[in-house]
């Protein structure tokens, strides 16, 4: 798949944005925490096989978005979608959003529904009281990703070893990226996110996407994120961790493109 470049103002910067070509309808993707664009290349490819015009954002801070660290939140990542829709022309789209993109694609589905179509919640969790936790030991260990350890230990939680083994360019591409400042403004968004009072709001027909071995973001979230959207639909990946999206690439995504079609 081929993308254009593009460059959309946002407040206090721009954000850099791949748009692909004109297609059935728009699917705008939304990457994780500190997660490059490159991470929905796979499931961006596939729906634009499908017929789909993909737009990929570069959240603040990562990608070739330059919009200086703040007090970021998942509502102004989610106003930062609304930004490229409104840039690209697009009045109403499909959007999938991935970890920390799914919880910033249910503050823009619950605070502009007519923005978005059909909405894609993959290793996602609703924050606040209503979050499942993970195991300490895990948040742990996330600290430590500066060390080779800690880094392998970081994609064991994306990827089985033996997948990580056999495709590590693809694993590779979940690495945090953007400088310090950013990933502590990214840690902070997602952390301080609490959709608990926005998920009833939600009106776009959803899919709730999960791994059901996913230790970084327990599959309970997807259970509370189904129960409390009207009319969601869950689906649960046996054997998949957080990476779902590539490690169980052909299942995921076809489940997806089902969906939106």
């Amino acid at each position: 798949m081929r993308f254009e470049e593009r460059v959309v103002p946002v407040p206090g910067g721009e954000l850099g944005v791949d748009v692909g070509p004109a297609g059935a309808a728009t699917v705008l993707l939304l990457p994780g925490q500190s997660l490059g664009p490159e991470v929905l290349l796979g499931v961006g490819e596939d729906l634009a096989a499908a017929g789909s015009r993909v737009v990929v954002v570069h959240t603040r801070g990562t990608g070739r978005s330059r919009v200086e660290p703040g007090r970021w939140t998942t509502a102004t990542f989610a106003e930062d979608a609304v930004a490229v829709l409104d840039a690209l022309g697009v009045e109403r789209a499909h959007v999938h959003g991935f970890s920390m993109g799914g919880r910033v694609a249910t503050v823009l589905a619950a605070r502009h529904p007519g923005r978005v179509a059909r909405l894609v919640l993959g290793a996602g969790g609703p924050g606040g009281a209503l979050e499942v936790p993970r195991d300490p030991q895990v948040t742990r260990g996330l600290r430590r990703t500066a060390t080779p350890e800690g880094l392998r230990a970081l994609r064991e939680l994306f990827f089985t070893p033996g997948w990580i083994d056999a495709n590590p360019a693809v694993a590779e591409r979940f690495t945090p990226r953007g400088t310090p400042a950013a990933r502590r403004a990214h840690h902070e968004a997602s952390t301080g996110h609490d959709a608990s009072a926005l998920l009833a709001a939600i009106t776009a027909p959803t899919l709730v996407l999960h791994g059901a071995d996913d230790a970084m973001t327990p599959v309970g979230n997807a259970e509370v994120l189904a129960a409390r959207i009207p009319g969601a639909r869950l689906a649960v990946l046996p054997g998949a961790r957080h990476g779902y999206l590539e490690e169980f690439r052909a299942e995921a995504s076809a489940l997806v493109a089902e969906f939106l079609r």
